[in-house]
């Protein structure tokens, strides 16, 4: 079966760096508040440590007091990169025994997820940081590579595997030239059932540096199952200069027809560094928008709630968020949060600093700072 996303890759953005200097023309109807400060939030933490925002049942940490499987057996040595690629072939609930301090695993392969699998839980316990050295993705998961088993025929709406990763780092992951169902991902790609981020640190990943609808130097997510939500809960990406993904979209995450939900996280220092938007502008490779978030496709949702978006920055729109709903029915929703210096070079949404916005209205800010 065929990824569904193609009349997404291009109707997306409808020209509008050509055409749109100052984008739609509406007044923010917000009242901007100051709901936290964003100085002060240490490098080394997950998450925003002032987010108060209510985390639902299916966006919190998995129980992991009863792992399936442990890697390790108390050294660092004996943490490797071979253990990690076989516990998650095997799937779920994986913990670490690497012994009392943190410890860095570098990935000899990409850790592949396979479709058989009802859930896979990567738990790190706060120590294990999983690096690409800079020149692999670290985690993959894709229900309609048949080469991870073929479970299914609706490959691209099954609700398994549910694959949660939390309490971990990861760390240097690039997927560079990695193009199958459309590319990026450095970190993470996950194309089917379920993806749940909590508690998670993601530093210095990357991802192709052109292209006009590659995305995700983080995290880039496709066809989650039932169109549920990804979550992404307590988690950083960057967090201190030089420390923010890079990647042609979406310097953080990256997603076609996914909704998302963030709560209580931190994006800094991620860069959108394409050049000529969606579709590309003739004689460039395309891309360059969504600092932080690129979102693009049909129906969608996203909601960003007591989380600091800042000093992130795109080449062309969206320095914070890129959001483009195809037919106008996707919605964003920002809520206790705080968008500050997330420069645009391109193009933004009048009135919304930081974000170039198409769907269903307005954008909802609730009790935010934009600036």
């Amino acid at each position: 079966m065929r990824f569904r996303r193609t009349a997404v890759l291009t109707m997306s953005l409808l020209s509008v760096a050509a055409t749109m200097p100052a984008a739609t023309t509406w007044a923010p109807a917000y009242a901007v508040t100051t709901a936290m400060t964003p100085a002060g939030v240490s490098a080394s933490a997950r998450g925003n440590p002032a987010g108060r925002v209510p985390v639902p049942a299916e966006g919190r940490a998995v129980n992991t007091s009863r792992p399936t499987r442990v890697i390790g057996n108390g050294t660092p040595g004996s943490c490797t990169s071979r253990a990690v690629v076989a516990a998650v072939a095997k799937g779920g609930i994986i913990t670490f025994s690497c012994g009392p301090r943190p410890v860095t695993i570098r990935m000899a392969a990409t850790a592949k997820v396979r479709n058989a699998s009802s859930q896979v839980v990567l738990d790190g316990g706060g120590k294990v940081t999983l690096s690409g050295g800079g020149v692999r993705r670290i985690l993959y998961m894709n229900t309609c590579d048949r080469a991870q088993g073929w479970t299914t025929s609706h490959c691209d709406d099954q609700a398994q595997p549910r694959l949660t990763v939390q309490n971990i780092t990861f760390a240097d992951g690039n997927s560079t030239g990695q193009r199958t169902e459309g590319g990026g991902g450095g970190a993470i790609f996950a194309r089917g059932g379920r993806l749940k981020v909590v508690n998670a640190r993601f530093v210095r990943n990357r991802c192709d540096t052109t292209g006009p609808d590659l995305g995700g130097a983080a995290i880039r997510a496709l066809d989650q199952s039932h169109d549920l939500p990804v979550y992404v809960v307590g988690s950083t990406f960057g967090g201190a200069a030089g420390q923010g993904g890079v990647c042609s979209n979406g310097g953080a995450l990256s997603g076609i027809g996914v909704s998302w939900v963030i709560l209580n996280s931190v994006m800094t220092g991620n860069r959108a560094v394409g050049r000529g938007a969606n579709p590309a502008r003739g004689g460039t490779p395309g891309g360059g928008s969504g600092g932080a978030v690129y979102a693009d496709g049909n129906r969608f949702t996203i909601r960003i709630a007591g989380s600091i978006i800042r000093d992130n920055s795109a080449r062309e729109g969206g320095g914070a968020v890129f959001f483009v709903s195809n037919d106008l029915t996707g919605t964003l929703r920002i809520e206790h949060s705080t968008l500050r210096h997330n420069p645009s070079a391109g193009f933004e949404t009048r009135g919304y600093p930081g974000i170039f916005y198409r769907g269903a209205g307005r954008p909802s800010v609730v009790s935010s700072t934009l600036r």
